[in-house]
């Protein structure tokens, strides 16, 4: 089977470009950080890839984590790029008639958020050419984008590179993380299960477990030798008073449960991230001798 990943080197992309390829599957990979024409703000630079595809997964989004829309996502840039992507990509996968999961967000109903209120569109539009509604949450793993970083990733990089772990807030907002390759799987087989995939109710993919960032926090510090934690004043603002609760439909329907906890999700970005730390230490010396 051929898939199209749309946003493949993201963070949820790569690795399901990893997963799918591990199932014995081809895949074409699109994303604006592999070449500058896969350009989903272009009208028709999609259609062929999509095209020689057999099914597409729709995960490209002008995103980051809590930082990068605090401050970008009531932009008219952040508004426009969205928007062109959407218009664009569902046209494209509308006219082919290709089926497609398209990446929406627990936040869909929190209107108050353009990031929110953009993917609500992006389900008018599943609703519109008769695709499931898939949302996710908190979805973390392995980011190559520095300006685009998460919450687990951010204390990361600080605790490895032996700062303390310094907080945006207090810490006492709960999350439901959930690691990319948990993520992947699920993706997976609801695209080998598409046709007997409910349209009438919502699939939540989750870990189904809370957790404050002051745990994620704690967990980090523990994993890197003791790292210093140091939280904020701030109280949470990207979601306020508005938590929702995910739908159990996919657990339920036995399609998909996660697998890897927190604990184990934390220690490979950590390796990975001690890795790349390393590196980039090792080239430095060799750039000073040299």
């Amino acid at each position: 089977m051929k898939y199209a990943i749309l946003g493949s080197a993201g963070q949820i992309g790569a690795h399901l470009t990893e997963y799918i390829r591990s199932q014995g599957h081809t895949v074409n990979t699109f994303d604006i950080m592999n070449f500058e024409y896969q350009d989903l703000r272009i009208d028709y630079a999609i259609d062929a890839y999509i095209d020689r595809s057999d099914f597409a997964f729709f995960l490209a989004f002008d995103v980051g984590g809590s930082q990068y829309l605090k401050s970008y996502q009531n932009t008219f840039s952040f508004i426009d790029n969205n928007v062109r992507i959407m218009t664009n990509t569902f046209r494209a996968l509308r006219d082919l008639g290709k089926p497609f999961i398209f990446a929406s967000s627990q936040m869909s109903n929190m209107h108050w958020s353009s990031y929110g209120a953009l993917k609500s569109v992006g389900e008018h539009y599943c609703r519109a050419l008769n695709s499931p509604i898939v949302k996710f949450w908190n979805v973390y793993g392995v980011e190559k984008d520095p300006k685009k970083t998460h919450v687990i990733t951010d204390f990361v990089k600080m605790a490895v590179n032996k700062l303390p772990i310094c907080m945006r807030t207090n810490g006492t907002e709960e999350r439901q993380f959930l690691y990319a390759d948990d993520c992947s799987e699920a993706l997976y087989k609801m695209s080998q299960q598409y046709d007997k995939l409910s349209r009438l109710s919502e699939y939540h993919i989750s870990s189904f477990e809370w957790v404050s960032v002051n745990h994620v926090a704690e967990t980090i510090s523990q994993c890197c030798g003791g790292a210093t934690i140091i939280p904020s004043q701030e109280e949470d603002t990207v979601q306020r008073d508005n938590r929702n609760e995910p739908n159990r439909f996919i657990l339920t329907e036995d399609i998909w449960t996660p697998k890897i906890p927190l604990t184990e999700g934390i220690r490979r970005i950590v390796e990975y991230e001690t890795q790349l730390c390393n590196s980039q230490k090792s080239t430095s010396v060799k750039e000073f001798l040299h």
